[in-house]
């Protein structure tokens, strides 16, 4: 037996009092009038920008207008011309290390947390932990209300190779004395293009 086995036997002579798993069909989670609004409102309140493109307006543009000094652009998306890098062509997650901006396609939006669901759509995930600056392009209809809604969502979608991650506004953390650190774990910046 290993321990893990060892270590759970034992929890489970000692339990003394089993009880049911509570019934949750009929959670009631928020819902906004207009989770569009909400979603920038906390995309804000997060700490990350909100860009809303025209219909007429080249992405490329708004990125370079975005982050005009950026040297190492890298991104795999098609529409995405000013890349210098590809995740999906490089050697390896380290050849992203020195990117400036990196630019992901997200799924969908949550307007409680102004979380976005990306997908693995690229060879090499790091280049959404790894860059500088986080540009993430979200069509402006597929923001959900809660999380709820956002589960659902990723349970039914088969388009990723089951890799995928929230992101919500740029890197921080306060732990070490309490001091806001911008970009300790991933970017320093996230910017969401809300695409018509």
């Amino acid at each position: 037996m290993s321990n893990k086995e060892d270590i759970l036997k034992r929890i489970r002579a000692n339990v003394r009092q089993q009880f049911d798993m509570p019934d949750l069909s009929d959670i009631r989670a928020v819902t906004y009038d207009d989770p569009l609004g909400q979603f920038v409102k906390m995309t804000e309140s997060v700490g990350g920008r909100v860009i809303e493109v025209k219909e007429d307006e080249d992405i490329n543009a708004v990125i370079r207008s975005a982050y005009p000094d950026a040297k190492e652009i890298a991104s795999n998306l098609p529409e995405v011309t000013i890349a210098t890098r590809n995740p999906d062509t490089i050697g390896s997650a380290q050849a992203l290390n020195g990117t400036d901006v990196g630019i992901v396609r997200g799924q969908f939006g949550v307007a409680e947390n102004a979380c976005i669901w990306i997908p693995q759509t690229m060879k090499e995930k790091a280049v959404c932990f790894i860059s500088e600056n986080l540009v993430i392009l979200l069509q402006k209809t597929q923001i959900v209300n809660n999380m709820h809604e956002a589960y659902r969502r990723i349970a039914f979608d088969k388009t990723y190779d089951g890799y995928g991650t929230f992101i919500s506004g740029p890197s921080k953390t306060a732990d070490i004395a309490q001091v806001l650190v911008m970009g300790a774990q991933a970017a320093r910046s996230a910017t969401v293009l809300l695409l018509p």
